[in-house]
């Protein structure tokens, strides 16, 4: 797109932007909700609380429910362990155990019997 075309395509939507603002200014609705904010913020401030003490009183089972989440998020930078897979090869009949897809033997057999086969030889282990 050209510079002059950006241009105009910015100029037409701060116009649609602008009268889409000047709709909800005059939406009654909208001045009740922030004459109820400007209230509520004038009143926090002056009992020195803040939204999170305002939403604890309110509905103090919020909290509760809150803890768990903030639990699992920290665990969420660590892996979930693998478990312990073994393939035995019905046809050769060895056996090898790996937690993983990168072991030289089964991406050997899975190119040679086929992935959904091999998978059908596993056994988890733990």
């Amino acid at each position: 797109m050209s510079l002059i075309n950006e241009y105009r395509a910015t100029e037409e939507a701060i116009k649609e932007l602008q009268e889409r603002l000047k709709n909800l200014s005059q939406d009654d609705k909208l001045k009740q909700e922030l004459e109820f904010e400007g209230k509520l913020r004038t009143l926090m401030g002056e009992y020195q609380k803040s939204l999170r003490d305002i939403i604890a009183l309110l509905d103090p089972e919020s909290r509760a429910s809150k803890a768990p989440r903030a639990a699992k998020a920290a665990n969420t930078g660590s892996k979930r362990a693998r478990k312990v897979k073994q393939y035995k090869n019905p046809n050769t009949g060895e056996v090898i155990e790996t937690k993983g897809g990168n072991h030289k033997t089964l991406k050997e057999w899975k190119a040679k019997w086929g992935a959904d086969v091999v998978e059908g030889w596993a056994t988890i282990l733990g």
